[in-house]
């Protein structure tokens, strides 16, 4: 065995790491390859209780590889399973779950952890990125005695936006009922991040894309678009308001450059494909906040991200609390006014065709100007750097951690990438909130 090596840790001796709680006991040793302990349970230990309290958290969000030496050990999934196991047993248990000793018998079980890989492995498309976005706690703009706020940090896939995940489920569906054909055209309508995620599903699969956007939205968003190989046709605002006129010119006309040329249409307000992408966001959100989620917040644009997250985590949470979010300037969901303002992304000062007001328990309104404060808070503050969406949902996520007190957890979205808006006023010019 030339080059090999093997290294051994007793597990009840001093380079072990022991852990203790009023129940039970773990010894543990760490070695390149990942992680070996030995879990010595009294009878009435469980994980929520003894172990979990002390985290805030109702369920365990790791997953556990090992075998049961002696004892018996019941298993409780977040949908209410229950696997029970015993001496002999080798286990395989996925998160998020809580546990317990059954019976009068010490439980003992040996788990194995491996390391995870430094890199993924080798991808056939960049595609394969979009998703499993990381679950970050706030620590230091969230109050002492308010509830947890958790974000999903969508800047992380390919293009810096969530959007990846709506671009690729409607490409995809397209594709599969032969409206999109091999080497067809793909034409849309876009703020500028959906524009840039469906290029980006465009370039990595070979179709041309022509866009429809304005000055309204930030130049990095029509740079990047065009750096992806889009087509763009600009519509101009009226000193850069996006409003519902403008909104609708620039559906007309990719409607008309669709029609004209025989080309593949996305209508991301009328695709209910793009949902799928969203259902897997919300899926993800529950098991990385380790199966407990109260309440739920994300502002409103084509209304598919809130409905997709919504119904994932109800199937696991019926009573959580949903929120929508919209501009204060523009509350077309809540008051059926509209207006024009400054939040990139959301408030398209009509009714999305695909909202439905079952989705939402509450509507909350974000005025412009906080929501780009919040979102310089966030990047100064936090070190997450995002957009003023982004920033009027955790705006709206501090509120309801206040209400809901300690012991909550509040998850909102981090829609996109800061890098998106140096140029706009959100990061361009002396922050003043």
């Amino acid at each position: 065995m030339t080059g090999a090596s093997v290294h051994v840790v007793a597990l009840d001796r001093e380079h072990a790491e022991h852990r203790t709680n009023p129940a039970g006991r773990s010894d543990a040793a760490a070695f390149a390859a990942g992680r070996v302990t030995r879990s010595t349970l009294q009878p009435g230990w469980r994980w929520s209780t003894h172990v979990g309290k002390a985290l805030g958290l109702a369920l365990c969000p790791v997953p556990h590889l090992g075998y049961v030496i002696s004892g018996r050990m019941v298993v409780v999934m977040a949908d209410g399973t229950e696997h029970r196991y015993g001496a002999g047993d080798a286990i395989a248990v996925d998160p998020p779950h809580d546990a317990y000793v059954e019976g009068d018998a010490v439980y003992v079980g040996i788990d194995v952890l491996p390391a995870p890989l430094g890199v993924r492995a080798t991808s056939t498309s960049v595609l394969d990125a979009i998703g499993n976005s990381p679950l970050v706690e706030l620590r230091r703009i969230v109050p002492a005695g308010h509830a947890r706020v958790v974000v999903k940090v969508e800047g992380t896939n390919p293009t810096g936006s969530m959007k990846d995940r709506f671009a690729l489920a409607a490409v995809d569906a397209a594709e599969r009922t032969g409206r999109l054909p091999p080497g067809g055209t793909v034409v849309e309508y876009t703020g500028g991040s959906t524009g840039i995620s469906l290029a980006l599903v465009c370039a990595a699969r070979g179709y041309p894309i022509r866009i429809v956007t304005s000055d309204a939205f930030s130049v990095e968003k029509r740079d990047h678009m065009r750096a992806l190989g889009a087509d763009l046709i600009l519509e101009p605002s009226d000193e850069l308001q996006i409003t519902e006129e403008l909104i609708r010119r620039m559906i007309a006309r990719a409607d008309r450059i669709a029609r004209d040329e025989g080309a593949w249409w996305v209508d991301q307000l009328n695709n209910h494909d793009g949902v799928a992408g969203y259902e897997q966001m919300g899926n993800e959100i529950w098991a990385q906040a380790g199966g407990r989620v109260d309440a739920f917040v994300q502002s409103v644009g084509t209304a598919h991200s809130f409905h997709g997250a919504v119904a994932a985590l109800r199937q696991r949470n019926p009573a959580i609390l949903t929120v929508a979010v919209e501009p204060t300037e523009s509350p077309v969901l809540s008051e059926g006014r509209s207006g024009g303002h400054r939040i990139e992304g959301i408030g398209i000062g009509f009714v999305p065709p695909l909202w439905d007001p079952a989705d939402a328990s509450e509507i909350a309104t974000v005025g412009s100007a906080e929501a780009q404060a919040m979102a310089r808070r966030l990047s100064r503050e936090e070190g997450l750097f995002a957009g003023a969406s982004s920033g009027a949902n955790v705006v709206v996520a501090l509120r309801l951690a206040a209400r809901l007190g300690s012991g909550a957890t509040v998850a909102t979205i981090l829609c996109d990438s800061g890098v998106k808006y140096l140029s706009t006023e959100v990061y361009s010019s002396p922050p003043h909130g």
